[in-house]
C-alpha cells in the first residue's frame, strides 16, 4: 500500500506548502491513501498521523512532500522514520528521495532534520528579534489593529440608549459581543 502524508501547521501555510498542494503531488504519486491533517510543528498530537503508522504494514511506503511533515524535530524525525524502517516500509520525502535504512541512509536523514530544525528555530528567533525591536518604537501595539475607531465605538454605545443591542450591531455593523466588551471597559475605567 502507498500512502501519502499531508501536514499544515496554520490555516495560512506558505506558498508552494499547502495542503492543496501537497495533496496534488501526492496524488501524482499514485498513493492509495492520502491522509491530511492540520497541526502546528510544536504540537505532539497528531491523531492522523498516528493512525497511519499504526496501520503501516511491512512493503508498504509512505510518500510525504517534505521532510518536515513527518516530525517536529531531528529526534522525533529519527525515531519515527526509524520506526517505519523496522516494519519493512519505505519512506519516500519527493524533494529528496527515497530514504534508505542504510548507514549513508540514516546519516543523510539525520543531516536533513537538524538543518529542518535549525532553519525553524531561527525563523522563530528571527520573528522574537522582530517583535522586540517593534517594542521599542512608539505607537507599538502587540496583536490585531482594531477593527473600529473609538468614536465608532462610542457612538454605537450612544446607540443603545435608544436601541437594542440587535439594532445597533444592523445600523453599525459592530457585532454584540464587541459592544459587550467595550462597554465593560469603560465601565471598568469610570470605577477607577
Amino acid at each position: 500500500m502507498i500512502y501519502g502524508y499531508a501536514r499544515v501547521s496554520t490555516r495560512k501555510q506558505l506558498k508552494g506548502n499547502s495542503l492543496e498542494d501537497q495533496i496534488n503531488a501526492l496524488k501524482a504519486e499514485a498513493c492509495d491513501e492520502i491522509i491530511q491533517e492540520q497541526y502546528t510543528g510544536t504540537t505532539t498530537e497528531r491523531p492522523q498521523f498516528d493512525l497511519l503508522v499504526s496501520k503501516l504494514q511491512p512493503g508498504d511506503k509512505v510518500i510525504v512532500t517534505k521532510l518536515d511533515r513527518l516530525a517536529r524535530n531531528v529526534v522525533e524525525g529519527i525515531e519515527v522514520v526509524r520506526k517505519m524502517f523496522a516494519l519493512n516500509v519505505k519512506v519516500h520525502v519527493l524533494n529528496i528521495g527515497l530514504l534508505e535504512n542504510t548507514a549513508m541512509g540514516n546519516f543523510f536523514l539525520t543531516t536533513l532534520l537538524a538543518v529542518a530544525e535549525l532553519e525553524r528555530n531561527m525563523i522563530i528567533e528571527r520573528t522574537q528579534a522582530g517583535k522586540e525591536i517593534a517594542r521599542t518604537k512608539n505607537g507599538f501595539k502587540d496583536g490585531r489593529p482594531n477593527k473600529y475607531t473609538k468614536h465608532q465605538l462610542d457612538h454605537a454605545i450612544e446607540l443603545l440608549k435608544d436601541h437594542s443591542y440587535n439594532e445597533v450591531e444592523r445600523m453599525t455593523t459592530i457585532s454584540k459581543s464587541t459592544l459587550i466588551r467595550y462597554k465593560k471597559r469603560q465601565e471598568k475605567r469610570h470605577e477607577l
